[in-house]
């Protein structure tokens, strides 16, 4: 795929994440360009261009996503809509703790309507699939947790519905016109207790100063996002002590992505993984 040269000067810097930053054009309020850094693999800038048009064509409530591009100087990246007056989840409860309930329930509404979306037959990547592959190239397990962790997500349970991939709430935007999500380059198919682990990993485990850095809260707030997110996904009724079982080990799953980026074992999440 030919990438169409875009003119960096068109566009001012708007944020910036581990794998890039992203820009808004000058003079068109509705485009905004995510630029990948210079040592990213193209190939997997076109793949999330890629299923980013999938993802859109599916009805899920995502920027609509443009042109594959670069600036020339060896960046590459993707247009998209601008989603203009954003927030995200966590730093509209970062800015309004005292509504924490409120933005915690919808966003377990947004994330209810995402995983009753069924994508069989649709080529997306199984999240199981993609787990394994990512176990067994990992260095960072001994061959005794290899092997449960194996196990367990053979055993996790199977389903044909939308996940996320990276399903934390600040992947989630609230703007003026509706909410939508961001991020898309690990969307999968699957079981959303592989998302819900995510969610839960950067409410309850995260570590309190990323926490802080990150999503802009004290962690005692983050972990009352959760309640309140539990009770809006699985019914106010739910027994978080029984979901925190269940889904815990889902949380330390997110040590496969997080070591290979990372480059070490992070013990205190490999701790969450079944012994």
């Amino acid at each position: 795929m030919d990438a169409i040269l875009i003119n960096l000067n068109d566009y001012e810097r708007s944020g910036e994440g581990f794998n890039g930053a992203s820009y808004f054009h000058k003079t068109d309020p509705d485009v905004m360009i995510k630029l990948y850094n210079p040592s990213a693999d193209i190939s997997s800038v076109i793949s999330e261009q890629e299923l980013s048009h999938k993802v859109y064509g599916l009805g899920i409530s995502v920027p609509k996503p443009g042109d594959f591009i670069t600036d020339g100087q060896g960046r590459y990246g993707i247009r998209f809509q601008r989603l203009r007056d954003k927030v995200s989840f966590s730093r509209a409860v970062a800015n309004e703790p005292e509504r924490v309930e409120e933005l915690a329930r919808r966003f377990a509404a947004m994330c209810l309507k995402l995983h009753s979306t069924d994508v069989s037959g649709k080529e997306f990547e199984s999240i199981k699939e993609r787990d394994l592959r990512e176990l067994e190239a990992s260095p960072f397990f001994s061959d005794g947790e290899r092997k449960r962790t194996r196990q367990f997500i053979l055993d996790a349970p199977d389903a044909t519905t939308a996940i996320h991939g990276d399903l934390q709430y600040s992947n989630g935007i609230i703007t003026p016109d509706g909410e939508y999500f961001i991020d898309l380059g690990d969307f999968a198919c699957g079981h959303p207790y592989f998302d819900l682990g995510q969610v839960m990993l950067s409410c309850c485990y995260s570590p309190d100063d990323f926490i802080r850095e990150t999503f802009h809260m004290e962690p005692s707030l983050a972990r009352e996002f959760w309640r309140f997110f539990v009770m809006g996904y699985f019914g106010d009724d739910a027994n978080q002590e029984e979901i925190k079982e269940l889904i815990s080990p889902y949380s330390g799953l997110m040590c496969l992505l997080i070591d290979r980026c990372s480059g070490y074992r992070n013990e205190n999440f490999h701790n969450l993984l079944p012994k």
